[in-house]
C-alpha cells in the first residue's frame, strides 16, 4: 500500500500551497462536529477527533477556537455531505466530496466543471468502486515491527506498515483510524502525527498528456474555487 503515501504526500503538498483551502475545509467539519453533540472536546468524542484530525493537517489554533466558537455562539448554519464522482480527460477517475448548505447549487457548480473540461459526471458509485477506503497514520519513529505488533495487539485490522527515513507510516481499515492512533500512543505517549485521517486511493493510475493534461488541470483549478469542495480524489499521475 506504500503508493497510498505517495498519492496522500503530492495530494497534501499541492494543498498546502493553498492554506486558506484547507482551514476552510476544517472549519466546517469542525463545526459540524461541535453542533452533533456538546460543543467540548472533552464531552464530545468527535469533536475531539477532528480536532486531533486538524492538529495532525496544521490547522491553527485560532481556527479550531473560532468553528468551536460558532458552534456554541448556537449558530443555524447546516451543511449537508454529498459526494460526486465521475470520468474526466483521458478518462481519467475524479471523486468529490462537498459539504454544502445548498445543494442545488454545488451540483450544478461541480456539473459545470465537468461540463466545460468535456468531462462526464456519473451516478453515485459509478468511480468510487475503482478506490480503496483506507486510514492512514504518519509519525515519526524508526521501529517498525515494534508498531506492527502493537497495532496487532490492539487489535487493529492493519494494511500496512512501513519505514520511510524516520517516519512510520501506518495504512489500516478506515474504521480502526483512532483505535491505531489510540494503540500508537502507548508506546509513543507524546507523539505527533503528520498525517491521520481517511482517504481515498485508486487501484490503478493513468498518465495525461497534451489534451487532456491540459484540460484536467483547468478541471482541477475550477474544482479548486469552489468553496463546498471538501476533498478531490484522482487517478492522474503527477
Amino acid at each position: 500500500m506504500g503508493r497510498a503515501f505517495e498519492v496522500r504526500k503530492k495530494a497534501r503538498e499541492k494543498t498546502n500551497a493553498s492554506k486558506t483551502k484547507i482551514y476552510s475545509r476544517f472549519g466546517k467539519e469542525l463545526y459540524i462536529a461541535a453542533k452533533a453533540g456538546i460543543p467540548d472536546p472533552e464531552m464530545n468524542q468527535g469533536l475531539k477527533r477532528m480536532i486531533e484530525r486538524a492538529k495532525a493537517n496544521q490547522v491553527p489554533a485560532d481556527v479550531i477556537k473560532r468553528a468551536i466558537d460558532k458552534a456554541k455562539g448556537g449558530s443555524e448554519d447546516s451543511y449537508t455531505s454529498v459526494r460526486y464522482e465521475g470520468y474526466g480527460p483521458g478518462n481519467c477517475t475524479i471523486i468529490i466530496d462537498c459539504l454544502t448548505d445548498n445543494v442545488n447549487r454545488t451540483v450544478s457548480d461541480v456539473r459545470n466543471c465537468f461540463t466545460k473540461t468535456k468531462s462526464k459526471m456519473g451516478v453515485s458509485g459509478s468511480v468510487s468502486h475503482l478506490y480503496d477506503h483506507i486510514g492512514i497514520l504518519a509519525f515519526p519513529y524508526d521501529n517498525d515491527e515494534q508498531v506492527l505488533d502493537t497495532l496487532i495487539e490492539h487489535d487493529v485490522d492493519v494494511v500496512d506498515v512501513e519505514k520511510e527515513d524516520e517516519t512510520i507510516n501506518v495504512t489500516v481499515h478506515p474504521n480502526d483510524l483512532y483505535k491505531a492512533k489510540t494503540a500508537i500512543e502507548t508506546i509513543l505517549p507524546e507523539v505527533e502525527f503528520s498525517a491521520l485521517e481517511t482517504t481515498m486511493v485508486p487501484h490503478d493510475m493513468v498518465q495525461l498528456s497534451g489534451d487532456d493534461e491540459e484540460l484536467f488541470n483547468r478541471f482541477m483549478n475550477m474544482i479548486d474555487e469552489l468553496d463546498d469542495v471538501q476533498n478531490v480524489y484522482h487517478n492522474v499521475e503527477e
